[in-house]
């Protein structure tokens, strides 16, 4: 397996990507199933306040594994903080993972229970001097994770986003996403769960704070139908969906997940 192409086929999917990414068996490693019978209560744990500015919106792109929203990051533009968090942490960019089926694509398991698909909002601490520098600490990175849910009324929060599919149909089309304000995303429970974890893509960097939200986003199954028509191939390359992107839930290892909420 080399290098580059790790992805999410049996040759080079997630069961594979410990031989070129060795933290991938870490201590730390994310996503994970959440047993709420064994979450700690934290009454210390703050809310969180994300302050987006819409104009930071920069493109939109498939890289061949999921779909991605840029933001610019040089400055504090849009920033979290609050929850578990100490200081500001920048958006940088938020991508999504999704499933071949509505029953199952999220990463993270709540009592067994998957969604059809989750949202990462990557933000990372400016006090490390850049991403790079980030990615190097254990305090380097924010990730609001949000759940998507097939229901029956489709929330107009995913409608942006999807919109653009069609123009970044195959792996390495980009388009520009202006004047977008993230937060819409967020559900009305501010409630969540935090734990120390990973990046769930390799090199699977052990430097994430996890915020994931208890309440799930909804999202139709035909907008869920528009993020699978995504393909992994390049422009003139053979068809082949962009589906079931997601890495299991890997071991907790004696980690403690937090709840804000009782």
């Amino acid at each position: 397996m080399a290098q580059s192409v790790w992805g999410y086929d049996s040759d080079n999917g997630p069961e594979r990507w410990h031989e070129n990414y060795p933290l991938a068996k870490g201590d730390k490693q994310s996503p994970i199933e959440i047993n709420t019978k064994d979450v700690q209560h934290d009454s210390s744990l703050a809310s969180w306040h994300a302050s987006y500015d819409p104009g930071a919106a920069k493109t939109i792109l498939n890289n061949g594994r999921t779909c991605r929203v840029v933001f610019d990051d040089t400055f504090d533009r849009s920033v979290l903080r609050g929850g578990p968090l100490t200081g500001a942490y920048r958006l940088r960019q938020l991508h999504l993972h999704w499933g071949s089926s509505d029953d199952h694509g999220s990463e993270h398991v709540i009592d067994g229970v998957k969604y059809a698909a989750e949202l990462h909002m990557v933000h990372w601490n400016p006090k490390h001097g850049n991403f790079a520098g980030a990615l190097k600490q254990p305090d380097g990175v924010a990730v609001v994770g949000i759940f998507l849910k097939v229901g029956k009324t489709p929330k107009p929060e995913m409608k942006r986003i999807l919109e653009e599919i069609d123009n970044i149909k195959t792996k390495g089309k980009e388009a520009p996403f202006n004047h977008f304000d993230p937060s819409i995303l967020f559900p009305k429970s501010r409630d969540y769960w935090t734990y120390h974890g990973s990046f769930t893509t390799p090199p699977c960097e052990e430097c994430i704070t996890w915020i994931l939200l208890r309440e799930p986003i909804e999202v139709s199954s035909d907008q869920m139908a528009k993020l699978r028509s995504l393909s992994k191939n390049g422009e003139n390359e053979p068809a082949n969906p962009l589906v079931d992107n997601w890495r299991p839930p890997q071991p907790l290892k004696g980690r403690t997940v937090r709840s804000s909420f009782k």
